[in-house]
């Protein structure tokens, strides 16, 4: 055992001082500033908030001391242990089976949670702080009480030790080449990204580019039957994101599944931004980007117009696209618009908003101010703080204390695949919409000089949510029912903000609600009328979208129209990858 952990310590010496030997090499994102969440203009708030109800205080603690010596007592004489913490049984981290019968480590597990609870409850409960001063304190001591977890720790962690026995502490080398990759990399990978390639088993429908600018490319699918639908739907996926979310694998593929049900499909595939894209902002996105794709699968396909998706941001943006269309008069160039996990109000967008304080934006500004561009890899750590437990620490145990090896999975290579975004634009978007809310006021932004109201949007519009959306809560995407005059649909999707979009039918997985009347009045009345149904939603769409998608037409294959074809699908922009 001397000889195995002596030959491992000089592996882990030799692979550390490769890794800083090659320093030079590693990436650079910019300047970090001083306190970039703002948290030291908090604190003392918080500090004034806790003092202010000295008895409740004082009675909070008194009742955390009984629970943690009645939780020693019990350790001391054998006693079974209960943390009072009805979420304990299902929380990923406890699993293993040492945590409830060995002693030590119940011991350990109750003493975190008992401390854990009564910290968010003492954050949560203090009087004298603002909406946004309670949720940024109540988020960052969740990310503190997250990172503390005895279970990410190697000394703490049952299942850890177990490995590190059996395995002569081979887990733990196995567990410094895997951090030290990733370091190189810049990201921490949650997958084995050695099983996809982008065009061979992911973003891998058949198509054609026929249309590029320097913001993205136009993508035409090849049909697989013989007639499709003469209006031809065009898909704006976020630029945040690469597009091929909706075409995963075949069985995940919303794209290909659309093609089989006759749809003639277009989507836009945004150009990972680089210092090229410095001075892009909305209207640019506007202009080169929305209208640009819509005016292209017009003069395509030949069709009067077009049905049109807008997925999260995208759909953000695609709102005020269609407020300004109906400014200019050119309203009647769209069929319909669907919008996936939307929001256009953001008075209640959840826990994205404690990033949208001025330190966060002075943050953000400093990053990207050397490139013109925030490196993808920053958004997506912030997409992940939002489930840092499934999300980072259940990686940081499974790859570098365990040092399993990377299960492939197609979601997970998605997420990890990160998008540079202009700064510019980011930027604005933060602080215009998130910050200020200025799109859910009538002429709160303009684009081209042309004042934004999105009452004068009175198309067809289907408005799908998520249940349990961490990034776009159901009750922010509602209101995209109170600025729209139109016929409305709403849908609300049983799981999240990708989950919640991707279920293909033959999954059969989660379920839906749809309303059939006039929409009530709140998001709760829809809860509380609505009909469930199992399943996906994906064939309520399509019964509303056929409706509004003309007669059948002999397919158009791409590349044969107007627009020539340029390299087959996915095309040069989704290929680009960071890190």
């Amino acid at each position: 055992m001397f000889e195995q952990m002596t030959y491992l310590a000089g592996k882990a010496q030799q692979m550390m001082l490769e890794f800083w030997s090659g320093e030079e090499d590693q990436p650079s994102f910019g300047a970090m500033p001083f306190d970039p969440f703002g948290m030291a203009e908090l604190w003392p708030h918080l500090g004034s908030a806790l003092v202010s109800d000295p008895v409740r205080l004082a009675q909070m603690q008194m009742d955390y001391v009984n629970e943690a010596t009645r939780l020693w007592q019990g350790f001391l004489t054998g006693a079974k242990l209960e943390s009072g913490d009805r979420d304990a049984p299902k929380d990923k981290r406890f699993r293993d089976e040492a945590w409830t019968e060995i002693p030590a480590f119940q011991f350990i597990k109750q003493g975190y949670l008992l401390a854990s609870r009564y910290l968010m409850d003492v954050v949560s409960g203090a009087e004298g702080l603002d909406r946004k001063e309670r949720e940024k304190a109540i988020f960052y001591t969740k990310q503190f009480l997250d990172a503390a977890s005895p279970s990410n720790y190697l000394l703490t962690n049952p299942e850890v030790l177990q490995a590190t026995l059996e395995s002569g502490g081979e887990n733990l080398l196995r567990g410094t080449e895997h951090l030290l990759d990733d370091l190189k990399r810049g990201r921490m990978r949650m997958t084995d990204e050695d099983a996809f390639e982008v065009g061979v088993n992911v973003a891998a429908t058949p198509g054609q580019v026929v249309f590029e600018n320097r913001l993205f490319q136009l993508i035409h699918y090849a049909p697989t039957t013989a007639e499709t639908f003469e209006i031809p739907l065009l898909i704006f996926p976020p630029w945040i994101n690469k597009f091929y979310i909706l075409d995963l694998t075949a069985e995940k593929s919303f794209i290909r599944w659309c093609l089989d049900q006759g749809l003639s499909v277009y989507i836009v595939s945004w150009k990972n931004a680089d210092e090229n894209l410095r001075d892009v902002r909305l209207d640019n996105y506007v202009a080169e980007g929305f209208l640009t794709a819509i005016d292209k699968v017009l003069e395509d396909t030949g069709a009067r117009a077009a049905n049109l998706i807008g997925y999260c941001v995208a759909g953000t943006t695609l709102a005020a696209v269609l407020a300004y269309m109906e400014a200019k008069g050119t309203a009647d160039k769209v069929r319909s618009a669907t919008f996936f996990t939307a929001q256009v109000d953001f008075t209640e967008a959840g826990d994205l908003q404690v990033f949208v304080d001025e330190g966060e934006l002075e943050m953000i500004d400093a990053l990207a101010a050397e490139h013109g561009y925030l490196d993808g890899r920053y958004m997506a750590t912030t997409f992940n703080m939002l489930r840092a437990n499934d999300l980072i620490w259940n990686y940081v145990v499974n790859n570098y204390l365990l040092g399993k090896d990377y299960f492939p999975f197609d979601l997970l290579y998605w997420n990890s695949d990160a998008t540079n975004v202009p700064a510019a634009w980011h930027a604005d978007y933060l602080r215009d919409l998130y910050r200020d809310n200025k799109l859910a006021s009538p002429g709160g932004i303009e684009i081209d000089g042309v004042p934004i109201d999105l009452r004068t949007v009175d198309i067809p519009t289907y408005i799908q949510a998520g249940k349990e959306d961490h990034i776009a809560p159901a009750r922010s995407v509602w209101k995209l029912t109170e600025h729209f005059s139109g016929e409305m649909r709403f849908m609300l999707a049983g799981s999240g903000h990708i989950a919640g979009v991707v279920n293909p039918p033959a999954a059969k997985k989660y379920q839906h609600w749809v309303y059939d009347g006039h929409l009530p009045a709140s998001l709760e009345d829809f809860q509380e009328k609505a009909e469930m149904h199992p399943g996906s939603w994906w064939p309520d769409w399509l019964e509303w979208i056929s409706s509004r998608a003309g007669d059948k037409v002999p397919a158009r294959q791409p590349g044969t129209g107007k627009l020539k074809a340029i390299e087959p699908a996915p095309g040069r922009y989704v290929k680009e990858r960071n890190g």
